[in-house]
């Protein structure tokens, strides 16, 4: 098993392959050219977000999906993660963004933005409606991929009804387009001082790990 990771205009993409150079036997009827383009043949999920996704302070390979490519292997499943995480991303740039990595197949996308709108005090309708612009944009592309939305909430300092609101535009998404919800990414690990940076946004190593049984636990069921 090979394992890297390419850096692409500030987008971590993450890989896995296998390489074999035994060759068959003449006479095994058990690994034709055909079995063996089937074994190797692997879908795509692909993580579009932030810094949050991105790892931000940590390496590639301490990130969650990273972890989660992990998972994945150890459990022997065909597929690859795509990491799409951009430092700083809004849900505009994500918007502008998506078309790029819609140029590949995705079999699985896992859609985790809104945050920094919050955290600039974006309108929450200006918000929901990139987000719905993003996930239309996905479902024409591909309309057989499976989507995921990663829930989030923003402190109380914006007031009580954009905090709210804030966490009902992913519960509302989720349910007119029928996708899978982790309810809180961060749940677990936001507000904890020893799973986060010193920023106190980010997560820890230890926090990755955290964030990355939450997506599992929704994750695991679409594979």
């Amino acid at each position: 098993m090979k394992k890297g990771s390419i850096f692409v205009f500030g987008i971590t993409l993450l890989f896995s392959g296998c390489t074999n150079n035994k060759k068959p036997a003449a006479n095994d009827q058990h690994n034709t050219p055909k079995e063996s383009v089937t074994k190797t043949k692997k879908k795509t999920i692909v993580f579009f977000g932030n810094s949050l996704t991105a790892g931000y302070g940590l390496s590639p390979e301490q990130a969650f999906p990273a972890i989660i490519q992990k998972k994945i292997d150890s459990l022997g499943l065909p597929y690859n993660v795509i990491n799409a995480g951009v430092s700083g991303e809004t849900s505009s740039g994500g918007k502008t963004r998506v078309d790029w990595i819609l140029r590949e197949p995705v079999d699985i996308f896992i859609l985790e933005l809104g945050a920094n709108d919050g955290l600039r005090g974006t309108a929450l309708s200006e918000t929901k409606k990139n987000l719905q612009d993003i996930i239309d944009k996905v479902k024409a592309k591909y309309p057989g991929s499976k989507l995921v939305f990663a829930g989030m909430e923003i402190p109380p300092n914006m007031g009580q009804a954009y905090t709210t609101e804030f966490r009902n535009i992913y519960i509302e998404l989720a349910a007119k387009n029928k996708m899978t919800l982790i309810p809180f990414l961060l749940e677990g690990v936001g507000g904890e001082p020893e799973l986060n940076q010193s920023d106190g946004i980010h997560p820890t190593a230890e926090g990755h790990l955290i964030v990355a049984d939450n997506v599992w636990k929704e994750l695991h069921k679409l594979l």
